[in-house]
């Protein structure tokens, strides 16, 4: 560095440089108090490229610090996140807003204008961002969580949640289905969650036999059906239901316990049923379809008055 002082680089490079921002600055027009040129202006996107790159590498940054947290659970990592994010944003703005020179009390009108644009056309925007960052702080919805989504198509989608962003939480259905929902309206609407305090999910499958059959074996057919399905827990045990004795059958339902419902629970319904099918065709339990016993009286006699 003192051999490019003696040689006079750094002198002529600050002279060149300062000679360049005269000619531009000389290339513009004065609105007010204010000047408006070429130079100011590549100074103004310069800035804004700056702000925004760096902005963008130290949200990277301490996205994978809090990554590397262990000690903290995945909601307390993400509020953690999106906390120093936006604090690192305002920060990066403001050094951007002093770099060009603007003084902060000259943004008064300014920020009367972005006041009001937010008290009209972004108040959901900022709505959403604030319930974004409730939701984080009181845990209700995190991701890895099965809740339901009601995707406007008759009973709600169970999908698990995935993220939860500035404006929305991505669900994903087990049809792949990604549901995008604004925080404010999670904020604002009952929701069921799977898995809030607990895992757990009963599953609930129903199964008729023919009259005349023996309840007890039935029973233990379909108990041993439900357990011989992997994802069935041991605890809490299956149970069988006897629920109603219909028109046709005589109605149960199995009763079964699952600990991770983000995989489904149409599929285990399935797996449960088809062992049904199979242990009832094995002992010579019958599955009933539906009868009508149809009766004749004779023909209707009218008679004829004179």
């Amino acid at each position: 560095m003192d051999g490019f002082r003696r040689r006079g680089v750094i002198p002529r490079f600050h002279k060149w440089a300062a000679d360049i921002a005269e000619a531009g600055d000389t290339i513009g027009f004065d609105y007010g108090h204010t000047r408006i040129s070429l130079y100011r202006a590549v100074l103004a996107v310069i800035v804004l490229v700056a702000v925004i790159a760096f902005g963008r590498i130290a949200s990277g940054v301490v996205r994978r610090l809090f990554t590397r947290m262990t000690n903290l659970d995945p909601t307390q990592r993400l509020l953690g996140e999106k906390l120093v994010s936006l604090a690192v944003w305002v920060l990066t703005i403001l050094i951007g807003i002093d770099a060009l020179g603007i003084s902060l009390t000259a943004l008064t009108v300014f920020s009367g204008a972005l006041g009001l644009a937010v008290g009209f056309g972004l108040q959901k925007t900022f709505g959403n961002l604030i319930a974004g960052i409730i939701l984080l702080m009181d845990r209700s919805i995190k991701p890895g969580d099965v809740i339901a989504v009601n995707g406007g198509k008759g009973a709600p989608a169970v999908g698990q949640v995935k993220k939860i962003g500035i404006r929305a939480v991505s669900v994903t259905t087990r049809d792949k289905i990604e549901y995008l929902i604004p925080n404010e309206i999670l904020m604002t609407s009952q929701v069921e969650n799977w898995s809030y305090s607990s895992r757990d999910v009963r599953v609930k499958v129903p199964v008729t036999v023919a009259y005349g059959s023996d309840i007890d074996q039935a029973e233990a057919l379909m108990l041993e059906a439900a357990r011989a399905v992997k994802r069935v827990m041991n605890k809490p045990e299956p149970t069988v239901w006897l629920s109603a004795f219909g028109d046709n059958a005589i109605e149960f339902e199995i009763q079964c316990w699952i600990n991770d419902p983000e995989e489904g629970v149409g599929n285990i319904r399935s797996d449960v049923l088809k062992k049904v099918w199979h242990l009832f065709r094995e002992h010579g339990v019958e599955i009933p379809f539906p009868q009508r016993d149809i009766h004749f009286r004779g023909p209707l006699r009218i008679e004829r008055e004179d």
